[in-house]
């Protein structure tokens, strides 16, 4: 939990120096979601909607409801990046499953 802190607020820095969205974006794809970065690619809808969420939330002035909502959507996007990592994560540690006997 502490180093998804330390990716978040990184994230957060990160979006208020970027030149641009893509620069943001290649940054974020760079923070070590998974060891060594080695399947950070199977993450990366899930990691592309978070950065969305999260340039839109640092970068666009807004009215208070306005922000709310991009507030949501943070949240949202991080929830899914979560569950589609808990998804590789368990199906990393899973072993195969035996055949069932015919019988």
């Amino acid at each position: 939990m502490r180093e998804d802190l330390a990716r978040l607020a990184r994230m957060r820095d990160l979006a208020r120096e970027a030149s641009d969205f893509h620069a943001f974006l290649d940054a974020v794809l760079r923070l070590d979601w998974t060891r060594d970065n080695a399947r950070t690619h199977e993450l990366r809808g899930s990691l592309e909607a978070l950065a969305q969420a999260v340039y839109a939330r640092e970068r666009q002035g807004a009215k208070e409801d306005e922000e709310e909502r991009r507030e949501a959507r943070v949240i949202e996007a991080w929830n899914e990046l979560h569950r589609v990592r808990l998804e590789r994560l368990v199906g990393c540690l899973a072993g195969p499953l035996p055949k069932p006997e015919e019988g």
